[in-house]
Protein backbone atom coordinates (compact mmCIF):
# COMPACT_ATOMS: atom_id res chain seq x y z
CA UNK A 1 0.00 0.00 0.00
CA UNK A 2 2.67 2.12 0.69
CA UNK A 3 3.47 2.00 -3.06
CA UNK A 4 0.40 4.01 -3.95
CA UNK A 5 1.35 7.25 -5.18
CA UNK A 6 -0.98 10.72 -5.24
CA UNK A 7 -1.63 11.65 -8.79
CA UNK A 8 -2.37 15.55 -9.19
CA UNK A 9 -5.21 15.72 -11.49
CA UNK A 10 -5.20 19.85 -12.04
CA UNK A 11 -4.26 22.82 -10.16
CA UNK A 12 -5.79 26.17 -10.22
CA UNK A 13 -6.14 29.28 -7.85
CA UNK A 14 -9.06 30.62 -6.41
CA UNK A 15 -9.90 34.63 -5.79
CA UNK A 16 -12.48 36.06 -3.33
CA UNK A 17 -16.03 36.66 -5.21
CA UNK A 18 -15.65 40.68 -5.23
CA UNK A 19 -12.46 42.62 -3.96
CA UNK A 20 -13.08 44.72 -1.02
CA UNK A 21 -11.25 47.93 -0.47
CA UNK A 22 -10.34 46.90 2.88
CA UNK A 23 -8.49 44.14 0.92
CA UNK A 24 -6.53 46.47 -1.16
CA UNK A 25 -4.65 47.26 1.96
CA UNK A 26 -1.59 45.32 3.75
CA UNK A 27 -2.82 43.55 6.42
CA UNK A 28 -0.22 43.47 9.42
CA UNK A 29 0.87 41.07 11.61
CA UNK A 30 0.92 40.55 15.52
CA UNK A 31 3.52 39.61 17.69
CA UNK A 32 1.18 35.78 18.21
CA UNK A 33 1.88 35.60 14.05
CA UNK A 34 5.44 36.73 13.53
CA UNK A 35 6.34 34.27 15.99
CA UNK A 36 5.22 31.46 13.89
CA UNK A 37 7.05 31.87 10.53
CA UNK A 38 9.84 29.40 10.91
CA UNK A 39 6.86 26.76 11.87
CA UNK A 40 4.99 24.82 9.45
CA UNK A 41 1.08 24.42 8.19
CA UNK A 42 -1.54 24.04 9.90
CA UNK A 43 -2.61 20.66 7.80
CA UNK A 44 -6.09 19.03 8.62
CA UNK A 45 -8.71 17.38 6.67
CA UNK A 46 -11.37 14.75 6.84
CA UNK A 47 -12.42 11.66 5.01
CA UNK A 48 -15.41 10.51 3.86
CA UNK A 49 -17.12 7.61 1.97
CA UNK A 50 -18.28 8.03 -1.78
CA UNK A 51 -22.07 7.56 -1.57
CA UNK A 52 -23.54 4.21 -2.42
CA UNK A 53 -25.21 4.21 -5.78
CA UNK A 54 -24.13 7.54 -7.07
CA UNK A 55 -22.77 8.33 -10.24
CA UNK A 56 -19.38 9.07 -9.30
CA UNK A 57 -18.27 11.30 -12.16
CA UNK A 58 -21.48 13.82 -11.41
CA UNK A 59 -20.85 13.21 -8.15
CA UNK A 60 -17.09 14.54 -7.98
CA UNK A 61 -17.67 17.11 -10.19
CA UNK A 62 -20.25 18.24 -7.94
CA UNK A 63 -18.12 18.19 -4.96
CA UNK A 64 -15.55 20.01 -7.32
CA UNK A 65 -17.50 22.79 -8.58
CA UNK A 66 -19.40 23.91 -5.64
CA UNK A 67 -16.22 23.59 -3.23
CA UNK A 68 -14.46 26.12 -5.60
CA UNK A 69 -17.67 28.08 -5.39
CA UNK A 70 -17.29 28.20 -1.76
CA UNK A 71 -13.77 28.52 -1.83
CA UNK A 72 -14.02 32.41 -3.28
CA UNK A 73 -17.16 33.07 -1.32
CA UNK A 74 -15.55 32.20 2.07
CA UNK A 75 -12.13 34.37 0.78
CA UNK A 76 -14.32 36.95 1.20
CA UNK A 77 -14.78 37.39 4.29
CA UNK A 78 -10.88 35.39 5.13
CA UNK A 79 -9.63 37.51 2.59
CA UNK A 80 -5.91 38.00 3.93
CA UNK A 81 -5.76 33.92 3.24
CA UNK A 82 -5.66 34.57 -0.68
CA UNK A 83 -2.82 37.17 -0.51
CA UNK A 84 0.91 36.02 -0.44
CA UNK A 85 3.94 37.52 2.43
CA UNK A 86 5.87 40.33 1.35
CA UNK A 87 9.24 41.70 3.73
CA UNK A 88 10.62 44.81 3.62
CA UNK A 89 14.04 45.00 4.77
CA UNK A 90 16.27 48.12 5.98
CA UNK A 91 19.88 48.03 6.49
CA UNK A 92 20.13 51.25 9.02
CA UNK A 93 19.07 50.29 11.35
CA UNK A 94 18.65 46.47 10.72
CA UNK A 95 14.64 45.77 10.69
CA UNK A 96 12.57 43.08 8.95
CA UNK A 97 9.41 43.93 8.42
CA UNK A 98 6.61 41.21 7.54
CA UNK A 99 2.94 41.77 6.28
CA UNK A 100 0.48 40.73 3.98
CA UNK A 101 -0.27 41.77 0.41
CA UNK A 102 -3.54 40.78 -1.15
CA UNK A 103 -2.75 42.56 -4.51
CA UNK A 104 -0.46 40.73 -5.94
CA UNK A 105 -1.12 37.12 -5.41
CA UNK A 106 -3.26 34.65 -7.48
CA UNK A 107 -5.27 33.79 -4.70
CA UNK A 108 -5.51 30.14 -2.66
CA UNK A 109 -4.52 27.48 -4.04
CA UNK A 110 -6.97 24.17 -5.32
CA UNK A 111 -5.80 20.60 -6.13
CA UNK A 112 -7.96 17.93 -7.40
CA UNK A 113 -5.85 14.42 -6.76
CA UNK A 114 -6.68 11.06 -6.79
CA UNK A 115 -4.49 7.81 -5.24
CA UNK A 116 -5.43 4.09 -6.04
CA UNK A 117 -6.51 3.15 -2.62
CA UNK A 118 -9.49 2.48 -0.60
CA UNK A 119 -10.93 3.99 2.58
CA UNK A 120 -10.41 0.62 4.27
CA UNK A 121 -6.59 1.30 3.67
CA UNK A 122 -6.64 4.71 5.24
CA UNK A 123 -8.66 3.45 8.32
CA UNK A 124 -7.56 0.17 8.85
CA UNK A 125 -3.67 -0.14 9.32
CA UNK A 126 -2.18 0.25 13.08
CA UNK A 127 -0.35 3.21 12.07
CA UNK A 128 -1.59 5.89 10.02
CA UNK A 129 -0.10 5.73 6.69
CA UNK A 130 2.55 7.41 5.25
CA UNK A 131 0.68 8.23 2.11
CA UNK A 132 -1.79 10.10 4.00
CA UNK A 133 0.60 13.47 4.21
CA UNK A 134 0.26 13.37 0.46
CA UNK A 135 -3.06 14.22 0.86
CA UNK A 136 -2.01 18.17 1.61
CA UNK A 137 -0.09 20.81 -0.01
CA UNK A 138 2.72 22.36 1.06
CA UNK A 139 4.41 18.92 2.31
CA UNK A 140 7.25 20.37 4.58
CA UNK A 141 7.21 23.73 3.80
CA UNK A 142 7.74 26.85 6.85
CA UNK A 143 5.14 29.28 7.12
CA UNK A 144 8.08 32.00 5.54
CA UNK A 145 7.95 30.32 2.07
CA UNK A 146 4.43 32.27 1.76
CA UNK A 147 6.18 34.71 -0.35
CA UNK A 148 6.11 32.52 -2.76
CA UNK A 149 3.24 29.87 -2.07
CA UNK A 150 -0.64 30.20 -1.27
CA UNK A 151 -1.11 30.79 2.30
CA UNK A 152 -4.41 28.49 1.77
CA UNK A 153 -4.43 25.26 -0.20
CA UNK A 154 -7.45 22.72 -0.13
CA UNK A 155 -7.01 19.48 -1.47
CA UNK A 156 -9.23 17.43 -2.83
CA UNK A 157 -7.98 13.70 -3.27
CA UNK A 158 -9.93 11.01 -5.06
CA UNK A 159 -9.68 7.43 -3.29
CA UNK A 160 -11.07 4.41 -4.91
CA UNK A 161 -14.66 4.73 -2.75
CA UNK A 162 -14.06 7.83 -0.74
CA UNK A 163 -13.20 11.42 -0.68
CA UNK A 164 -10.19 12.87 1.58
CA UNK A 165 -10.36 16.96 1.32
CA UNK A 166 -7.62 18.62 3.12
CA UNK A 167 -6.75 21.90 3.76
CA UNK A 168 -3.48 23.75 4.62
CA UNK A 169 -3.12 27.17 6.40
CA UNK A 170 -0.49 29.12 6.63
CA UNK A 171 0.22 29.05 10.75
CA UNK A 172 1.21 33.11 10.75
CA UNK A 173 -1.96 33.76 9.69
CA UNK A 174 -4.12 31.62 12.10
CA UNK A 175 -4.08 29.40 14.87
CA UNK A 176 -6.49 26.33 15.07
CA UNK A 177 -9.32 27.96 16.32
CA UNK A 178 -9.03 30.69 13.02
CA UNK A 179 -8.10 27.39 11.11
CA UNK A 180 -11.47 25.40 11.86
CA UNK A 181 -13.32 28.84 11.85
CA UNK A 182 -12.72 29.08 8.44
CA UNK A 183 -13.08 25.08 7.51
CA UNK A 184 -16.75 25.31 9.81
CA UNK A 185 -17.61 28.54 7.34
CA UNK A 186 -16.41 26.84 4.35
CA UNK A 187 -18.64 24.10 4.94
CA UNK A 188 -21.37 26.28 5.52
CA UNK A 189 -21.42 28.38 2.48
CA UNK A 190 -21.26 24.88 0.39
CA UNK A 191 -24.34 23.49 2.46
CA UNK A 192 -26.05 27.01 1.75
CA UNK A 193 -25.17 27.26 -1.76
CA UNK A 194 -27.63 28.65 -3.78
CA UNK A 195 -28.75 31.25 -1.54
CA UNK A 196 -27.55 34.43 -2.86
CA UNK A 197 -28.27 36.38 0.03
CA UNK A 198 -26.96 34.46 2.61
CA UNK A 199 -24.99 35.71 5.55
CA UNK A 200 -22.13 33.73 7.82
CA UNK A 201 -22.96 32.68 11.18
CA UNK A 202 -19.74 33.67 12.69
CA UNK A 203 -18.24 36.39 10.34
CA UNK A 204 -14.27 37.07 11.44
CA UNK A 205 -13.30 39.68 13.27
CA UNK A 206 -10.61 40.71 11.24
CA UNK A 207 -8.84 43.96 13.14
CA UNK A 208 -5.71 42.98 14.75
CA UNK A 209 -4.53 43.57 18.56
CA UNK A 210 -1.46 45.29 19.29
CA UNK A 211 -0.93 46.41 23.01
CA UNK A 212 -1.20 50.41 23.56
CA UNK A 213 1.79 52.07 21.56
CA UNK A 214 2.13 49.16 19.11
CA UNK A 215 1.87 48.67 15.39
CA UNK A 216 0.61 47.98 13.17
CA UNK A 217 3.89 47.41 11.74
CA UNK A 218 5.92 44.96 13.97
CA UNK A 219 9.58 45.31 13.28
CA UNK A 220 11.92 41.75 13.62
CA UNK A 221 15.71 43.43 13.95
CA UNK A 222 17.29 41.18 11.06
CA UNK A 223 18.42 41.72 7.40
CA UNK A 224 18.73 37.75 6.22
CA UNK A 225 16.55 35.30 6.93
CA UNK A 226 18.70 33.01 8.21
CA UNK A 227 18.84 34.51 11.10
CA UNK A 228 15.19 33.49 12.09
CA UNK A 229 14.55 31.01 9.86
CA UNK A 230 15.60 26.98 10.27
CA UNK A 231 13.87 24.14 8.55
CA UNK A 232 13.26 20.70 10.55
CA UNK A 233 13.34 17.18 9.57
CA UNK A 234 11.29 14.97 11.78
CA UNK A 235 12.91 11.87 13.25
CA UNK A 236 11.40 8.27 12.55
CA UNK A 237 8.16 7.96 14.19
CA UNK A 238 5.12 5.78 14.65
CA UNK A 239 1.57 8.16 14.15
CA UNK A 240 -1.25 6.43 15.91
CA UNK A 241 -4.59 7.47 16.47
CA UNK A 242 -6.11 6.37 20.07
CA UNK A 243 -9.65 6.95 20.47
CA UNK A 244 -10.86 7.67 24.33
CA UNK A 245 -14.64 7.19 25.29
CA UNK A 246 -16.99 9.97 27.16
CA UNK A 247 -17.11 7.17 29.98
CA UNK A 248 -13.44 6.43 30.33
CA UNK A 249 -12.64 10.65 30.35
CA UNK A 250 -15.08 10.74 32.82
CA UNK A 251 -13.36 7.83 34.98
CA UNK A 252 -10.58 9.56 34.82
CA UNK A 253 -11.67 12.77 35.84
CA UNK A 254 -13.08 11.63 38.51
CA UNK A 255 -9.79 9.65 40.03
CA UNK A 256 -7.83 12.41 39.36
CA UNK A 257 -9.93 14.71 41.64
CA UNK A 258 -10.46 12.26 44.48
CA UNK A 259 -6.56 11.39 44.68
CA UNK A 260 -6.16 15.46 44.37
CA UNK A 261 -8.95 16.19 47.01
CA UNK A 262 -10.71 18.59 44.61
CA UNK A 263 -13.03 19.45 41.96
CA UNK A 264 -11.83 21.59 39.80
CA UNK A 265 -9.17 19.34 37.63
CA UNK A 266 -11.35 19.43 33.91
CA UNK A 267 -11.64 16.34 32.22
CA UNK A 268 -9.16 17.31 29.41
CA UNK A 269 -6.19 17.96 31.84
CA UNK A 270 -6.99 14.51 33.70
CA UNK A 271 -6.91 13.06 30.28
CA UNK A 272 -3.68 14.80 29.22
CA UNK A 273 -2.14 13.95 32.50
CA UNK A 274 -2.62 10.22 32.42
CA UNK A 275 -1.14 10.59 28.90
CA UNK A 276 1.85 12.30 30.19
CA UNK A 277 2.60 9.67 32.52
CA UNK A 278 1.79 6.73 30.69
CA UNK A 279 4.33 8.33 27.82
CA UNK A 280 7.19 8.97 30.02
CA UNK A 281 6.80 5.10 31.54
CA UNK A 282 7.00 3.90 27.88
CA UNK A 283 10.43 6.41 27.53
CA UNK A 284 11.97 4.49 30.06
CA UNK A 285 13.77 7.75 31.52
CA UNK A 286 16.37 7.83 34.58
CA UNK A 287 14.45 9.04 37.35
CA UNK A 288 16.63 12.38 37.10
CA UNK A 289 15.25 13.32 33.62
CA UNK A 290 13.54 16.41 33.46
CA UNK A 291 9.97 16.03 31.29
CA UNK A 292 7.29 18.48 30.81
CA UNK A 293 3.67 18.35 29.56
CA UNK A 294 2.68 21.56 27.21
CA UNK A 295 -0.59 22.48 26.52
CA UNK A 296 -1.38 25.13 23.90
CA UNK A 297 -3.48 27.18 25.41
CA UNK A 298 -6.01 30.20 23.88
CA UNK A 299 -5.38 33.69 24.51
CA UNK A 300 -8.70 35.44 23.80
CA UNK A 301 -10.41 34.67 26.85
CA UNK A 302 -7.54 35.56 28.89
CA UNK A 303 -6.90 38.85 27.70
CA UNK A 304 -8.61 41.88 29.93
CA UNK A 305 -10.39 43.14 27.82
CA UNK A 306 -11.46 39.53 26.30
CA UNK A 307 -10.66 39.44 22.65
CA UNK A 308 -13.66 38.62 20.47
CA UNK A 309 -13.74 34.34 19.83
CA UNK A 310 -13.65 34.83 16.01
CA UNK A 311 -11.00 37.25 16.40
CA UNK A 312 -8.76 36.28 13.08
CA UNK A 313 -5.27 35.20 13.77
CA UNK A 314 -2.83 33.73 16.13
CA UNK A 315 -3.84 34.23 19.89
CA UNK A 316 -2.34 31.18 21.27
CA UNK A 317 0.59 29.99 23.78
CA UNK A 318 1.54 27.29 25.15
CA UNK A 319 1.52 26.59 29.22
CA UNK A 320 3.67 24.10 30.94
CA UNK A 321 3.84 21.36 34.05
CA UNK A 322 7.56 20.61 34.97
CA UNK A 323 8.99 17.52 37.02
CA UNK A 324 11.21 14.66 37.01
CA UNK A 325 10.44 11.14 35.69
CA UNK A 326 11.00 9.87 38.68
CA UNK A 327 8.11 12.52 40.40
CA UNK A 328 5.59 11.84 37.80
CA UNK A 329 6.03 8.07 38.01
CA UNK A 330 6.03 7.90 42.60
CA UNK A 331 3.17 10.37 42.06
CA UNK A 332 -0.62 9.47 41.42
CA UNK A 333 -2.51 10.69 38.20
CA UNK A 334 -4.12 13.57 40.71
CA UNK A 335 -0.39 15.16 41.68
CA UNK A 336 0.10 15.19 37.63
CA UNK A 337 -3.35 16.90 37.00
CA UNK A 338 -3.22 19.07 39.17
CA UNK A 339 0.08 20.38 38.24
CA UNK A 340 -1.55 20.68 34.47
CA UNK A 341 -4.48 23.00 36.45
CA UNK A 342 -1.96 24.99 37.74
CA UNK A 343 -0.43 25.64 34.88
CA UNK A 344 -4.28 26.39 33.39
CA UNK A 345 -5.29 28.50 35.50
CA UNK A 346 -2.22 30.76 36.41
CA UNK A 347 -2.12 31.69 32.62
CA UNK A 348 -3.52 34.90 32.73
CA UNK A 349 -3.82 38.46 31.35
CA UNK A 350 -0.57 39.01 33.44
CA UNK A 351 1.31 36.29 31.78
CA UNK A 352 -0.09 36.80 28.21
CA UNK A 353 1.08 40.29 28.55
CA UNK A 354 4.69 39.49 29.92
CA UNK A 355 4.98 37.41 26.92
CA UNK A 356 4.26 40.32 24.15
CA UNK A 357 6.06 42.69 25.75
CA UNK A 358 9.04 40.44 26.06
CA UNK A 359 8.95 39.58 22.49
CA UNK A 360 8.87 43.71 21.91
CA UNK A 361 11.60 43.86 23.47
CA UNK A 362 13.37 41.12 21.79
CA UNK A 363 11.66 39.94 18.90
CA UNK A 364 12.80 36.63 18.17
CA UNK A 365 10.33 33.23 16.42
CA UNK A 366 9.94 29.57 17.25
CA UNK A 367 12.16 27.20 16.01
CA UNK A 368 10.78 23.38 16.13
CA UNK A 369 13.54 21.76 17.07
CA UNK A 370 13.86 23.97 20.66
CA UNK A 371 10.01 24.07 20.83
CA UNK A 372 9.43 20.54 21.29
CA UNK A 373 12.13 18.70 23.52
CA UNK A 374 12.69 14.53 23.18
CA UNK A 375 11.85 13.83 26.75
CA UNK A 376 8.36 15.94 27.10
CA UNK A 377 4.76 15.79 26.02
CA UNK A 378 3.00 18.25 23.44
CA UNK A 379 -0.74 18.86 22.90
CA UNK A 380 -1.95 20.56 20.34
CA UNK A 381 -5.20 21.44 18.51
CA UNK A 382 -8.67 20.98 20.63
CA UNK A 383 -11.66 18.48 20.93
CA UNK A 384 -13.43 21.57 21.22
CA UNK A 385 -13.14 22.53 17.89
CA UNK A 386 -16.12 21.62 15.38
CA UNK A 387 -14.82 18.82 12.95
CA UNK A 388 -17.06 16.49 12.12
CA UNK A 389 -19.97 18.80 11.46
CA UNK A 390 -17.64 19.89 7.98
CA UNK A 391 -20.03 18.37 5.03
CA UNK A 392 -19.42 18.41 1.50
CA UNK A 393 -21.80 16.72 0.00
CA UNK A 394 -20.56 13.47 0.96
CA UNK A 395 -22.48 13.36 4.56
CA UNK A 396 -20.34 12.59 7.87
CA UNK A 397 -16.67 12.62 7.71
CA UNK A 398 -15.48 9.35 8.57
CA UNK A 399 -12.36 10.34 10.39
CA UNK A 400 -9.83 12.94 10.61
CA UNK A 401 -5.91 12.75 9.71
CA UNK A 402 -3.54 15.79 9.71
CA UNK A 403 -0.33 16.07 7.49
CA UNK A 404 3.74 16.27 8.21
CA UNK A 405 3.83 19.61 9.69
CA UNK A 406 4.94 19.78 13.41
CA UNK A 407 5.18 15.65 13.94
CA UNK A 408 7.62 14.95 16.47
CA UNK A 409 8.50 12.58 19.09
CA UNK A 410 6.00 13.82 21.44
CA UNK A 411 3.55 15.50 20.01
CA UNK A 412 -0.31 14.74 20.60
CA UNK A 413 -2.84 15.88 18.53
CA UNK A 414 -6.66 15.83 20.16
CA UNK A 415 -9.88 16.60 18.79
CA UNK A 416 -13.41 15.34 19.56
CA UNK A 417 -14.78 12.08 18.58
CA UNK A 418 -16.68 11.14 15.83
CA UNK A 419 -19.76 10.00 17.91
CA UNK A 420 -19.44 13.55 20.31
CA UNK A 421 -20.58 13.48 23.52
CA UNK A 422 -17.25 14.34 24.73
CA UNK A 423 -15.42 11.23 23.59
CA UNK A 424 -11.84 12.13 22.26
CA UNK A 425 -9.40 10.94 19.26
CA UNK A 426 -5.29 11.54 20.18
CA UNK A 427 -3.09 11.71 17.30
CA UNK A 428 0.31 10.57 19.28
CA UNK A 429 3.49 10.68 17.43
CA UNK A 430 6.74 8.85 19.31
CA UNK A 431 9.79 6.77 18.13
CA UNK A 432 8.99 2.97 17.82
CA UNK A 433 9.96 1.50 20.70
CA UNK A 434 8.62 4.24 22.80
CA UNK A 435 5.57 3.48 20.54
CA UNK A 436 5.40 -0.36 21.40
CA UNK A 437 6.29 -0.20 25.33
CA UNK A 438 2.73 2.42 25.28
CA UNK A 439 1.26 -0.57 23.38
CA UNK A 440 2.33 -2.60 25.93
CA UNK A 441 1.38 -0.71 28.70
CA UNK A 442 -1.93 -2.65 30.01
CA UNK A 443 -3.38 0.50 32.23
CA UNK A 444 -2.71 2.81 29.17
CA UNK A 445 -4.25 0.06 26.73
CA UNK A 446 -7.79 -0.61 29.06
CA UNK A 447 -8.37 3.25 28.85
CA UNK A 448 -8.15 3.20 25.42
CA UNK A 449 -12.00 2.03 23.77
CA UNK A 450 -12.50 0.56 20.08
CA UNK A 451 -12.95 3.14 17.61
CA UNK A 452 -16.21 4.11 16.43
CA UNK A 453 -17.11 5.04 13.19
Amino acid sequence: MEQSTVRIISECYVTPQHVSDQSKQPYYLTTWDLVMLSMQYIQKGLLYTKPENSCEENLIKNVLDRLKQSLSISLVHFYPLSGRLVTKIEENPKSHFVFVDCNNSPGAKFIHAAVDLSVSDIVSPTYVPLVVQSFFDHDRAINYDSHTRPLLSIQVTELVDGVFIGCSMNHVLGDGATFWHFFNTLSEIFQAQGDTKMKISRPPVLEKWFPEGHGPLLNLPFTNQDEFITRFEAPELLERMFHFSAKSIAKLKERANTESNTTKISSFQSLSAFVWRSITKARHFPNETVTGCRLGTNNRSRLEPALPPDYFGNSVQTVRAVTTAGELLDHNLGWAAWKLHQAVVNHTDKQVRGFVNGWLDSPFTYQIAQLFDPQSVMFGSSPRFNMYENEFGLGKGLMLRSGYAHKVDGKVSSYPGREGGGSVDLEICLSPSSMKALESDEEFMSVVSADVF
